[in-house]
Parts: C-alpha cells; structure tokens; sequence
C-alpha cells in the first residue's frame, strides 16, 4: 500500500467564517494505480492534492505513505518525500524560463545532493523518455506547450519516485496534445509508475483505471473505469 487516508478533514479560517474543504474522506492506493481525480469547482480536489502531496497538512484525520504517519514526520521528513518519493506536474509547469530543459529537469537532483555528472545523465534519460532528446538545450520560450509539459513529467520523474501527482496536467493543451500527453501517463503507467491526477475532463480520467469522484469535500463516488 503506498497511500491510506483515513477519515481526512481540512478546514480552512477565511476571516471569520470556517470553510470545510474535505470532511471525512478515507480512501487507499496500491502501488501501479492509475486513478483520477475529479469534482466539480471546491469538490476538494485541490486541497486533496495538496494532502496527498505532504504540501498541506489535514485538520483531522491519519494519512499514511507507504505505511508511515505522515503527521509523525518531521519538515525535513517531509521535504524528503516531496523531493525523492513524489513526482508533482503542474497545469502551469512552473520551469525555470532562462534555464534549458536539461537543466530545468536537473532541479529536484541539485536540491538533494545529486553529483553533476549523475545529475545530468539522469536528466538525459528522462527527457528521451518523454520523448525531447533533440530538445534538450531549449528554453520554455523556445518550446511548444506540449513539450513544456514533457519537460514538467521528465522532471517529475527524474528521482524515480513512488507516486506521480498531476494537477490538470492537460488544462493549459489543445485536446490534440493533451491527448499527447496522456498517451505518455499511460506508457510511464504501463512500466510500473502510480499516478495520481486531478482533473475535470472526463475524457482525460477516463484514461485511468480508477475515478474516485468528489463533491462537497466528499467521495461521492470511487469506482472503476472500464
């Protein structure tokens, strides 16, 4: 078992009032699951995410990764697993506009420690993974939306983490390559990767095996796709 949430609440202060983000939510994830998912605008996905990422902490509740309390953990803990157990891919990609793609994909390795010359061999394998070895001395600005995003995943995978974490992943692509995109998540599934992604397409969930549904800050529904 990589994750188990049990009975996980997340209240937020805004001014006076308390806004109840997710209220009793429980749910596990084997290690190769490829589940979505997906709520309507403050379902909770977002701040399930974030739980699920060691990014924000539940107001109640236990989560355990890969059998440990996260709430145990203490910040470097935390930052460990954020840096080498989890892989996060953003809708905005959030790459470093001067830096190449090389190095952009280099970052979480220059964080923890990583030699340079092992740094840039891992950098070289995961962007020929996504398929950008002849774009590896590029600039985001010299890329096309679609291959910023490969960026984001060759990065997201470059510390062969346990679970990648993708938030909207397709949100800022034209269908025709968030479909790209997708085809991707299903490779990196196939060869053993858990992936976890948030999304409001049902077109892109319905590429994973799994759709836990949100709403309210609820599990309205957990199923299995077909």
């Amino acid at each position: 078992m990589i994750i188990e949430i049990d009975d996980i609440s997340k209240v937020y202060e805004v001014g006076t009032q308390e806004v109840h983000a997710l209220r009793g939510v429980s749910m596990k994830v084997e290690d190769n699951e490829y589940l979505a998912i997906m709520g309507p605008s403050g379902s909770g996905k977002s701040t399930l995410m974030n739980v699920l990422g060691c990014l924000d902490t539940p107001s109640s509740g236990s989560y355990r990764f890969v059998n440990e309390l996260v709430s145990e953990m203490n910040d470097d803990q935390l930052a460990e697993i954020r840096n080498r157990e989890i892989g996060f891919v953003f809708q905005t990609f959030n790459l470093l506009p001067r830096a190449t793609a090389l190095h952009n994909v280099e970052l979480p390795m220059i964080y923890n420690g990583t030699p340079s010359t092992k740094r840039k061999s891992l950098a070289k394998e995961a962007l020929e993974k996504v398929g950008l070895s002849d774009r590896m001395d590029h600039r985001p600005s010299e890329l096309s939306g679609g291959q910023r995003q490969r960026v984001a995943i060759a990065r997201s995978l470059v510390n062969n983490p346990k679970i990648i974490l993708a938030d909207e992943p397709t949100g800022n692509l034209d269908t025709k390559t968030g479909e790209e995109i997708m085809e991707i998540f299903e490779e990196l599934h196939d060869q053993g990767n858990t992936i976890i992604l948030v999304t409001h397409e049902e077109y892109i969930a319905e590429h994973t095996n799994r759709i836990v549904r949100l709403r309210d800050g609820r599990i309205e529904r957990d199923e299995a796709t077909d």
